[in-house]
């Protein structure tokens, strides 16, 4: 139990000081050797993370991402967010899930979802 929550700290740590706008210091701290990206319209490597983030980042100087929750088994955590672009705006909802091993990040997943302005139930998706 206490890898799986020392694991949970460790990717809440790097998502979190990484879209908090110090993406080199998310990846120097809780990247390993290698960084495997799934998100296909995004590259290996702890530099394509960054260039990423510092993109998105100067895109949308406001953006806001919140982690609702996270799920850890085995050496997968799993983290479900709401991010926001741009203030006023609905957002969208993440799941991503990072594989760690050795205390480190090493592999990475995501699922992206709009968030819709009107929707066929009154749950919402967080």
């Amino acid at each position: 139990m206490a890898d799986l929550e020392r694991n949970k700290q460790i990717v809440v740590d790097y998502y979190q000081t990484a879209f908090d706008g110090e993406p080199e210091k998310a990846a120097e701290q809780h990247v390993g050797d290698r960084y495997v990206q799934h998100n296909p319209m995004a590259s290996d490597g702890t530099e394509a993370f960054i260039g990423f983030v510092k993109w998105l980042r100067g895109e949308h100087p406001e953006l806001k991402l919140e982690i609702k929750r996270v799920v850890a088994e085995g050496d997968l955590v799993v983290t479900h967010s709401h991010l926001t672009l741009e203030p006023g705006e609905p957002g969208q909802a993440l799941a991503d899930f990072f594989r760690v091993e050795d205390g480190k990040v090493v592999e990475h997943w995501d699922v992206i979802q709009d968030i819709p302005a009107t929707a066929a139930n009154q749950n919402s998706m967080f």
